[in-house]
């Protein structure tokens, strides 16, 4: 067997044993790695999704690496994953942190470390998804390169055409208006607010502050046009971020030449209800949890390996799983 320092997969057995790489001998005590799984994407492409079902063939846990959703509040505006949604999967570093005092790239590597460490403790897998890829960057590229000499990742990313994308966007702002967003944002309008930090950092935070500002001393024509204002640029800023996070992904993949694995869900995107989940299960669900497998257990048969895990949530630790790794 032969062992590289970039490349150790998971080692669940005590070894103590000496082996040779590339003219050093390394002791296997030294370069044992465990495993992370990132899941990555645009805004509103399904990753909160994706990392459910995931969670569901394989025992796992789940960090939020959504810079906005770390913080308390505005669950709407910020469309957090809600509790029925999460079908009782543990979920670290959502909605936890005050909204008035900023959360920074270093303030997420050092909690999501810790999250991480908690997670396999318990024998499960950590999985960070989320739409902030500065922080998947600061937390894997860190300077002193702990993340990397610690863990192995892979990486997965929910990827949906453009303009599929920017309809569904807009649809989903529509969707947050109906379901009560003026009211949720009303507290958060202060007329010396500080928007550039905090959850007031938020897109849709900023964007109502004038119909705040004078919803009161306006007819009723008036508030009409200064909501609509506020709901389109919304949408506009929203399809910006979309476009940004695409961008970082690009970033990571072609210029820091992370592996990345590219899942195209804009198939499901085209369709609705039952049809929809049946789609997204065949090109999305099932292709991830096999690439997963592969990752973690190094299978040539992953879908044996993903048929025998699926609804199977005992600690990964417990079984006897050895891999491989190769120069």
């Amino acid at each position: 067997m032969s062992i590289s320092l970039s490349m150790c997969r998971l080692i669940r057995q005590p070894l103590t044993s000496n082996v040779q790489c590339s003219g050093k001998k390394l002791n296997m005590r030294q370069i044992q790695k465990e495993n992370v799984v990132l899941v990555m994407g645009a805004t509103g492409t399904g990753k909160s999704k994706l990392s459910i079902d995931l969670a569901n063939y394989f025992p796992s846990e789940i960090i939020n690496s959504d810079k906005i959703q770390i913080y308390e509040g505005l669950d709407i505006v910020t469309n957090k994953i809600t509790l029925e949604e999460q079908k009782g999967i543990p979920h670290h570093l959502l909605g936890t942190h005050n909204p008035n005092i900023e959360f920074t790239s270093n303030d997420f590597r050092e909690k999501s470390t810790s999250a991480i460490d908690l997670i396999m403790s318990g024998g499960n897998l950590p999985i960070i998804v989320g739409g902030s890829n500065s922080y998947l960057e600061a937390l894997v590229d860190d300077d002193d390169y702990n993340f990397r000499s610690r863990y192995n990742f892979c990486c997965l990313w929910v990827d949906v055409s453009m303009p599929i994308l920017r309809s569904y966007i807009d649809q989903r702002v529509d969707q947050m208006l109906n379901s009560g967003m003026v009211n949720e944002l009303r507290p958060f309008y202060n007329p010396n607010g500080d928007y550039s930090k905090g959850i007031r950092k938020a897109i849709g935070v900023p964007e109502f502050d004038e119909y705040f500002r004078r919803e009161s001393y306006v007819d009723d024509e008036t508030r009409k046009m200064l909501l609509d204002k506020a709901v389109s640029e919304m949408k506009i800023n929203t399809w910006k971020l979309a476009k940004k996070q695409l961008g970082k992904i690009d970033w990571l993949k072609n210029v820091k030449r992370w592996n990345i694995h590219r899942l195209d869900a804009t198939p499901v995107f085209k369709k609705h209800g039952k049809e929809a989940d049946e789609t997204w299960k065949k090109i999305v669900a099932e292709p991830s949890a096999m690439i997963v497998a592969q990752f973690l257990y190094n299978s040539r048969n992953p879908a044996n390996v993903v048929k025998s895990s699926s609804n199977l949530r005992v600690p990964i630790s417990q079984g006897d799983l050895m891999a491989t790794a190769t120069c």
